[in-house]
């Protein structure tokens, strides 16, 4: 009645047949407090949000502080922050060794939605700092996930943030390279705190081999599913002696070699070269790892013993490892790479792999010596992405052909140095 009276009043004529029609379908709602109210407004004994609130900050050494939601684990923890493009593949990064002392930061927004399981894992636990997304998924839905990615984080200590402004994060690493940071649930820490132990922190020249790296020598016995049984053609059916030096090795790099026939014997980054050769290897793997090649000169060394013996093929760490063996140096990207997308040329044969990587330091190649061929460049930048020295049967790259996450076009990586152990077998 209020509503004809005011149409009427306003607009004689309008509060016809048509308006009444619009009329009916206007709904009122009701909202009812169920809070009792203080006699001066504010709700007694405040009901619990049902949404999260920010609890956690990231705090990097530019000063710049990052409000956001926590999930996994609890407490504080430094480490540095680089960028990872990668659409998927989140489990193989969260268990990738190479990241160990570093916080990844998923430029893809969403993730989570698949959650976890344990055959997509690349080592036996987590070595990465912290994991920085910016949304996480509220469910999972894959019919081989096995827990939430909330909880798998939670149970191997590893502190997670959501709902922060990624975009602008990985914008601010671009300009201004990679940055240490502080990941903090804890309210008791102040930013100035949080920002002094950011600034108190460096990864440059710290040796993060020697934490990721087996103990003592093992041999790889886990058979390769059928899921990885492809690219089987070029394999020559022959069985090589492979030994793989763990700096950080990821599980598909061992069942890629397997897949070719390898028999592989993993040994701790300290093996000395000398108990190498009592295996009689047809061939050695210097694996991907973490951190600053400067800082491992043991390995340096170790490699150096091992050089124009057999064949050797380096991975990531292992190519730049290869790179200071022969007199060469590497240096520390502005922002590295992250990714499962990068362009990389063969130059050999003029063809572009689109390749999975992850690496904050580079070979100079300018600083090499005569007879070292720069096999791939990242097209990208430029940047020295393989390696090649028949002279002393080398072959390296700077990316990783196992590719988990990412393609599969450089997989003929492996195959090459079948060759090259099968070429030298018929040549001994």
């Amino acid at each position: 009645m209020a509503l004809q009276a005011i149409a009427a009043s306003n607009s004689p004529g309008l509060f016809d047949s048509k308006f009444i029609s619009c009329r009916a379908k206007v709904r009122v709602s009701v909202v009812r407090c169920s809070v009792p109210l203080s006699s001066d407004g504010p709700a007694i004994g405040l009901a619990e949000r049902p949404w999260k609130t920010s609890d956690a900050r990231l705090v990097l050494e530019d000063g710049s502080i990052w409000k956001a939601k926590s999930f996994g684990a609890s407490g504080t923890q430094v480490g540095e922050v680089v960028f990872n493009t990668s659409l998927t593949g989140y489990q193989e990064i969260l268990t990738d060794p190479s990241y160990a002392g570093q916080f990844v930061l998923m430029t893809n927004p969403h993730i989570g939605n698949t959650g976890v399981n344990f055959d997509d894992e690349e080592s036996t636990q987590c070595f990465l700092a912290g994991l920085v997304i910016r949304s996480l998924s509220i469910s999972t839905s894959n019919w081989r996930c096995a827990e939430p990615l909330g909880d798998y984080l939670a149970k191997r200590n590893i502190i997670g943030i959501y709902d922060v402004d990624t975009r602008a994060i990985t914008r601010r690493l671009r300009e201004d390279g990679s940055l240490i940071g502080v990941l903090s649930t804890e309210e008791s820490k102040t930013d100035e705190e949080l920002l002094k132990l950011s600034r108190s922190w460096d990864i440059v020249g710290v040796d993060l081999i020697s934490g990721v790296s087996c103990k003592s020598p093992y041999e790889w016995v886990d058979k390769t599913m059928l899921d990885w049984e492809f690219n089987s053609n070029g394999r020559v059916g022959e069985t090589f002696r492979v030994v793989a030096y763990d700096f950080g090795i990821k599980h598909n790099i061992l069942r890629r070699l397997a897949s070719y026939g390898c028999k592989i014997t993993i040994v701790p980054s300290t093996y000395p070269a000398s108990e190498t050769w009592k295996i009689k290897p047809d061939g050695v793997l210097f694996s991907n790892g973490p951190g600053d090649p400067s800082a491992v000169p043991y390995a340096v060394e170790t490699v150096k013993n091992i050089l124009g013996k057999v064949p050797v093929f380096g991975i990531c760490m292992g190519h730049q490892l290869l790179g200071q063996a022969l007199g060469g140096k590497t240096f520390k990207m502005k922002f590295g790479h992250h990714g499962g997308n990068h362009p990389v040329r063969n130059l050999r044969n003029g063809q572009v792999e689109i390749s999975s990587q992850n690496h904050n330091y580079a070979v100079d190649p300018a600083s090499l010596p005569e007879g070292v061929e720069v096999t791939h460049i990242n097209l990208n930048d430029g940047s020295c992405a393989g390696l090649a020295y028949p002279a002393q049967k080398i072959m390296s790259l700077q990316y990783h052909p196992e590719a988990s996450p990412g393609p599969h076009d450089s997989d003929y990586a492996f195959r090459e140095f079948i060759e090259l152990m099968k070429h030298e077998k018929l040549n001994a």
